[in-house]
């Protein structure tokens, strides 16, 4: 991933909690890399719905070798965005989609509400802009 200072929603950019890495390594059984870092980061992004610009929550996942050392280099190493983020909860400025219990739900709409008021702001606690497109 590359990281931006500039947003633009057309580069599908994310911003990271950088403090949220979190992983393990398991075994390869066939390469030649023994292991692979299954590392996952907490993420925040928006997106266009229908003409409508929403604000979603959830998670950016890799499978890395070597490990990074950070989540700066979690992110710089992580180069397939075919999959994109995992969504764990969208807000649309009426409704919320997601399936989660209440008080994670609730927690969600303390992030979301305030970052699609504040559109395009990055929210309190995050880092951003990242994108997998390619600079330009």
């Amino acid at each position: 991933m590359i990281r931006e200072d500039q947003f633009l929603i057309s580069r599908k950019p994310y911003a990271v909690n950088l403090n949220s890495l979190r992983g393990h390594r398991s075994p390869t059984p066939q390469g030649r890399n023994p292991y692979y870092f299954d590392g996952r980061i907490d993420a925040v992004w928006f997106r266009r719905r229908r003409g409508t610009t929403v604000a979603c929550i959830g998670e950016l996942w890799d499978l890395q070798h070597p490990e990074p050392t950070d989540a700066r280099q979690f992110l710089q190493q992580h180069d397939d965005g075919r999959y994109g983020g995992t969504t764990h909860g969208r807000w649309d400025g009426d409704s919320y989609w997601g399936n989660g219990t209440l008080a994670e739900q609730e927690r969600h709409l303390a992030i979301l509400r305030p970052m699609l008021a504040n559109y395009p702001a990055i929210p309190p606690g995050y880092d951003g802009w990242w994108t997998f497109q390619p600079a330009r």
